[in-house]
């Protein structure tokens, strides 16, 4: 009688960019013949994928791996259930994670997402003795990026999907230690992700997410081979964002085109006409600023002055009437005084982000930032932040108190919850709807109230 397929259970954390790479494991193991399990008591292996980005999602990401482990003590009939780590914290820490994580079977990395298979198999042929070490796969720094044709199994509903279309970051922000975990960016091929959303689309996907450390530089840097780094870079030739939408344009069908985590030193005019002249692009723009004051902004390493952001924002509301702008701020960076964060406040009130979050300076490992003098305490941190986000919740009701008698075109994500194009999956406001509507299609709504942050709406 064959044996029983293997059974994985996965444990999926952080950003959507790690969510892609859970979606590529899932998809080798499918096709392997091993089945995926919601229950880890039942499962032969299961895996945690990792976030590592700030603090908070380092300690989210050690207690899903204790909690993994004390499942597995639990249940004997599962004694010798295997545990493997994956993602960013594995690829950055594995080395000491080791030594102090003996409850775990393997480490692996970023670059090993497509080698998951023969890892299980390897791991599963072999009893670890007592005292043994944790098999470490992580290699160097990541150089890998998925194709078209990458195996993959989206858990996104079935309306929705993410669209990785490069990977890494060139960027110097001293807070952020993205560039160690996941290497220097690298696109994919205008050609690859358009194979990819036309495939999606076909599928009957309605909102197709771009997501990549910086979007904006999509291309950039094959131009950048070829010129030279000090050359500038021509954001309208080759492999570029504006080229991309213009053959995202093409694909048959109604769906939406959103692009994530844009940053501010890479829009051009170019790119804000071709988003305002394609009618399936969202009018929403993510572009996470970080801070506004010169002196933080220098220290942030951020590439751009506060009077280049200004006109920037200025240029897109222009260029793209009826733009959603969504930021993200840091509050709490070393060094940021009273006068530095009052200047953010005037800032955030003067210009009146449709959606923005806060975030409180985490002083990760390994960045320029964590060596710098005057770290805030964490009592002016979550001060800073409380006082910002109220403002920004007046200015969010607002906004939404604006929409009310104006009819909106609405993806039904539930049967009574929608959204705008204003509002991206996870991180935005919803729509609640009067009455059920089949999930998964657009609905013209006519916006009849507010509750909170969220539009009502009937249709």
């Amino acid at each position: 009688m064959p044996s029983q397929p293997l059974k994985i259970g996965l444990v999926s954390l952080g950003c959507a960019k790690n969510l892609i790479d859970s979606e590529i494991m899932v998809g080798h193991i499918n096709k392997a013949g091993m089945t995926m399990t919601p229950n880890a008591a039942e499962a032969d292996i299961v895996i945690v994928n990792t976030c590592s980005f700030i603090d908070a999602a380092k300690e989210e990401s050690i207690e899903a791996i204790f909690e993994a482990n004390k499942s597995r003590g639990l249940h004997k009939r599962h004694d010798r259930q295997k545990l493997i780590v994956a993602g960013c914290m594995s690829q950055r820490f594995s080395k000491d994670l080791q030594g102090s994580m003996p409850e775990v079977d393997a480490f692996i990395g970023l670059d090993q997402l497509t080698q998951i298979v023969p890892i299980i198999e390897k791991i599963t042929a072999h009893d670890r003795a007592k005292g043994e070490a944790p098999e470490n796969f992580v290699t160097g720094k990541s150089t890998y990026i998925p194709d078209y044709d990458t195996p993959r199994f989206r858990l996104t509903p079935s309306h929705t999907a993410y669209v990785k279309i490069a990977e890494g970051c060139n960027h110097p922000c001293s807070f952020c230690i993205i560039p160690q975990m996941r290497g220097r960016h690298r696109s994919r091929t205008v050609e690859s992700v358009v194979a990819e959303v036309r495939q999606l689309v076909s599928e009957g996907v309605k909102e197709i997410n771009l997501i990549s450390q910086d979007t904006t530089y999509f291309g950039m840097d094959r131009w950048e081979q070829k010129a030279g780094p000090r050359q500038p870079v021509d954001s309208t030739r080759g492999d570029s964002l504006v080229a991309l939408l213009k053959k995202l344009d093409t694909i048959p069908g109604d769906f939406w085109i959103r692009l994530l985590y844009t940053h501010p030193a890479h829009w051009s005019d170019e790119l804000i006409a071709a988003i305002a002249r394609n009618p399936k692009v969202a009018r929403y723009i993510d572009i996470p600023l970080q801070h506004i004051h010169p002196e933080m902004l220098k220290a942030m390493h951020r590439e751009t002055s506060r009077e280049h952001i200004e006109k920037l924002l200025a240029r897109i509301r222009k260029g793209i009437p009826g733009v959603a702008i969504r930021t993200t701020f840091i509050v709490g960076f070393p060094g940021e005084t009273e006068e530095h964060f009052q200047s953010l406040l005037d800032f955030i009130r003067e210009t009146r982000f449709e959606r923005l979050g806060i975030f409180t300076y985490s002083r990760e490992e390994g960045s320029r930032a964590a060596e710098l003098p005057g770290q805030v305490a964490a009592a002016t941190k979550k001060a800073r932040y409380r006082k910002a986000m109220t403002l920004q919740r007046k200015i969010a009701l607002e906004v939404a108190a604006q929409s009310v008698g104006q009819t909106r075109r609405v993806l039904v994500e539930q049967p009574l919850v929608g959204r705008t194009e204003a509002d991206a999956p996870e991180v935005d406001c919803r729509v609640l709807l009067e009455k059920p509507a089949p999930v998964g299609q657009f609905l013209e709504v006519k916006v009849t109230g507010t509750q909170d942050y969220d539009l009502a709406g009937q249709f």
